[in-house]
């Protein structure tokens, strides 16, 4: 007898998608009007709605990706159209709805650079990169900082296999990712209190985790602008700050990268920035999250629920920051 155990991400049965939704949703596909899907063989397939801003269309015909099933979720998706309207990207303005403004973001041609402690340096177009990696789909929960959540549908490679493309030394023990720097492109990086470029970083040990992915796409199709074109970082259990939009140079270094927000205000937002909802931000509770599309209230979990997957990278690790 086969008993399958609920991974530890997953919400409560009570929570997932009705099965006739389901299956309404999955016949839209074939209407005139197909503003939504779900899983298919290949992969879900999302129609553009109505002012979601572009993307990068070179590698259109890689998605839908094949659906990974060790990385779904027991909870509904976050419609695209809360998820796509509803973003932090500072390079294109402070407020949530970036979505015109990143529309200026040029993602065509777009290279990306890999040096530092690797055994040889080297740039890569993004076109020629993404055909090297086989893409998959994986849904994950995003929780921001501020509060609110989403699940969503990434399309990408594991961060692990850039790095075995790279060839790290052994004395690389963290990856730094910057995006790009362009004021004529993204007036945002005019401001010169902000310290750019947007830079992250993780360790060598957290860009080999199994979750930690780079996105190439969202909802079946290539990223659009907003969500951080043509490449992503996407790390679960991290507050979504972590998770650095359009890297354009990836670095791997010997010393622990400065990090865009810890450089703006260290007491807020440290190096680690893993959930925990017994750690509150400095001016709000992490308690619970703010669900978008429903505005409900959920309890936040340990690691945003993947406590199983990245706990024991921690270890040895207890007088660090690691919730901050």
């Amino acid at each position: 007898m086969h008993i399958r155990s609920k991974r530890s991400w997953e919400l409560p049965e009570r929570a997932a998608t009705p099965e006739a939704v389901f299956l309404d949703r999955r016949t839209l596909l074939g209407g005139a009007l197909g503003l939504a899907a779900a899983a298919l063989p290949g992969g879900p397939a999302f129609a553009a709605l109505p002012g979601e801003g572009t993307g990068a269309t070179g590698t259109a015909d890689l998605y839908p990706a094949r659906r990974n099933e060790a990385y779904t979720l027991d909870r509904p998706l976050t419609e695209q159209r809360y998820s796509a309207d509803y973003n932090n990207f500072y390079e294109y303005g402070t407020n949530k709805t970036v979505t015109p403004g990143s529309n200026a973001l040029k993602v065509q041609p777009w290279t990306i650079k890999v040096d530092g402690l690797v055994e040889k340096p080297f740039e890569i177009g993004f076109e020629d990169l993404v055909r090297k990696m086989p893409l998959e789909e994986r849904l994950y929960r995003h929780r921001c900082v501020e509060a609110w959540a989403m699940a969503v549908p990434w399309t990408g490679f594991p961060l692990a296999a850039l790095v075995a493309l790279a060839k790290p030394t052994g004395d690389a023990k963290y990856v730094r990712m910057q995006t790009f720097l362009d004021k004529g492109m993204a007036p945002g990086q005019r401001q010169f209190f902000y310290p750019w470029p947007y830079t992250e970083g993780l360790t060598l040990a957290e860009a080999g985790n199994e979750l930690a992915f780079l996105a190439t796409g969202v909802y079946g199709k290539p990223l659009l602008n907003q969500f951080g074109a043509p490449l992503r970082l996407a790390v679960p259990w991290k507050y979504g700050f972590k998770s650095v939009k359009s890297i354009n140079r990836i670095t791997f270094t010997a010393e622990r990268p400065k990090t865009f927000w810890e450089g703006l205000q260290a007491s807020e937002y440290g190096f680690w920035a893993n959930v925990n909802p017994a750690v509150p931000h400095p001016r709000w509770s992490q308690a619970s999250e703010r669900v978008l599309g429903t505005d409900q209230r959920v309890p936040t979990l340990l690691y945003n629920g993947y406590a199983e997957q990245v706990a024991g990278l921690y270890k040895g690790l207890e007088k660090e920051r690691l919730f901050a």
